[in-house]
């Protein structure tokens, strides 16, 4: 083992019942070890917590985190000391959906955060001291003016609205509606509106809509619509929003990650209506490098790190694992 690196990392495992801290030991083999600066609490942990969402356990949470190496990897071209941040997926780079560009899909994908802590990647979340990045985990350099809280979202929040909008296609003179002001849905707000948009949003959460007026957008007025991005993943808000997609619109659906009710759609109404229905779920390389590079460009024109909550503590974690504050789009935990 490379001696600046360590042999044991507390972890905070979710058992089902809470979370237990647990040392856990460092892999001594070549594996990439990050120290985690902060990590941020995503949506699908707080439904994993909850119960609304599936998942293995006992696990290490949290896939949405920034940190300083402390094992080098020349493979990557890291050394030590320096900040990155990590794609979601660990993906084998040879599979015909890898071959295709399609990674987000590999048909042997492993995900940060997400993987059983019996198995051989315990250390697989960000809610711990130090991460295990095997191969096939991109990981993006950090800017140095970058800090902590506005580069932590990139790993999932950021990197997968620039996969939303790149299936959108490009904003410029389009009027975007976006139903759900959440993470997901204020940073679109903010690449649309950068992006030259016309930006609506919907929420049933007034907090909320006021946080996405600060990234761009107006509340939502009514009215016909280009493109139409869904992060809420609830049938009824796209089958009400719908109707509103003019002819040659497109309809991009991001958020529909756990069961729900089927979506009533008429079939002559997408030819008709000349429209194009994309999904879009985890995401490409270049996306977490588009992630990183639209905070850098945007860190001083959006308040990005005004709704990440000042951090807690790894003994604290449970008291972020159920709710966010009024204004605060994401938690934060500083292992």
């Amino acid at each position: 083992m490379d001696p600046v690196a360590p042999r044991v990392s507390r972890a905070a495992v979710w058992t089902a019942h809470g979370v237990e801290i647990r040392d856990v030991d460092v892999p001594a083999d070549d594996t990439l070890i990050v120290r985690v600066r902060l990590a941020t609490v995503c949506g699908s942990d707080l439904h994993t917590v909850t119960g609304r969402r599936g998942g293995p356990c006992p696990s290490v949470l949290g896939h949405e985190a920034v940190g300083d190496v402390v094992r080098p990897d020349p493979r990557r071209g890291l050394a030590v000391g320096e900040r990155v941040v990590w794609s979601v997926t660990a993906t084998c780079g040879r599979c015909p959906r890898c071959r295709s560009g399609r990674s987000a899909k590999c048909a042997v994908v492993r995900k940060v955060g997400h993987e059983p802590f019996a198995g051989d990647w315990p250390l697989s979340g960000a809610y711990s001291q130090y991460i295990a990045l095997p191969a096939g985990v991109a990981v993006q350099r950090v800017p140095d003016g970058l800090d902590d809280p506005v580069a932590a979202p990139a790993a999932c929040a950021t990197a997968t609205v620039m996969a939303t909008l790149e299936a959108a296609g490009p904003p410029a003179g389009r009027r975007v509606l976006i139903c759900g002001a959440g993470m997901l849905g204020v940073t679109a707000a903010a690449a649309c509106a950068e992006g030259g948009a016309d930006v609506r949003v919907t929420d049933r959460d007034a907090e909320r809509l006021r946080v996405a007026g600060r990234f761009g957008a107006a509340v939502d007025a009514g009215g016909p619509v280009d493109v139409l991005i869904d992060f809420t993943g609830a049938t009824t808000a796209i089958e009400a929003a719908l109707p509103r997609l003019d002819i040659g619109g497109v309809l991009v659906l991001a958020g529909s990650v756990m069961p729900g009710p089927a979506l009533a759609l008429d079939p002559e109404s997408v030819v008709r209506r000349w429209w194009t229905i994309r999904g879009v779920h985890n995401y490409e390389p270049r996306h977490l490098a588009a992630a990183i590079a639209f905070l850098e460009r945007t860190r001083d024109t959006y308040p990005w790190a005004s709704v990440v909550s000042a951090p807690v503590g790894l003994d604290d974690i449970a008291s972020v694992l159920t709710a966010t504050a009024p204004g605060i789009l994401r938690a934060g935990v500083a292992p």
